[in-house]
């Protein structure tokens, strides 16, 4: 590779990551390229680019990128920068997290060596289960939402409950009157 293709390598990722909230850094070596492309077709079905790239490349990447991104975090991590890397670019925090979880009951890799969420760095591959069940924006948006008609919902049903028990005391009144 040239010095003038890393270098357009470097500037694509590093827009890239200007773009990117959610990206997970994983290792995929070992995997057959039969099980790599099986890999990319289940990620490709929900949205996630996968791009194998130099550690070296990456790191120069990282370090010119936005300094209010708080990449530091990843930067520090030598375990990110160890053998070979592949980054998952996705629009959902926790979709990366859920495809590697379903592949690996019959695979053993990819392994996940960071994931950078919204300036977050979580670092390991210990933390696949906490990163799968991490809820979505729209799923926040969405709890958010309900807590806030919760409280209405109860106040008009009390209302409506109030008014058929007046309405029926009104009406037994009105038998016992007409007895």
């Amino acid at each position: 590779m040239t010095k003038a293709e890393k270098t357009a390598v470097i500037e694509e990722l590093k827009e890239k990551f200007a773009e990117a909230q959610y990206f997970y850094v994983t290792d995929s070596s070992t995997l057959t390229v039969a099980k790599v492309n099986e890999l990319r077709g289940k990620l490709f079905e929900k949205g996630i680019e996968m791009r194998v790239v130099k550690n070296t490349l990456l790191r120069k990447a990282l370090e010119a990128g936005d300094a209010e991104k708080g990449y530091e975090g990843l930067l520090n991590e030598t375990s990110v920068f160890a053998g070979p890397t592949a980054i998952l670019f996705t629009e959902t925090g926790n979709a990366p997290a859920k495809v590697i979880k379903e592949f690996r009951k019959t695979n053993e890799k990819p392994l996940i060596k960071a994931a950078y969420i919204d300036t977050d760095v979580i670092v390991g591959d210990d933390q696949l289960e906490m990163l799968s069940t991490l809820k979505s924006k729209e799923d926040l948006v969405a709890d958010v939402i309900m807590l806030l008609q919760s409280p209405v919902k109860n106040v008009l049903g009390s209302l409506q409950s109030g008014q058929n028990t007046l309405a029926g005391l009104l009406k037994a009144l009105e038998e016992r009157g007409e007895n």
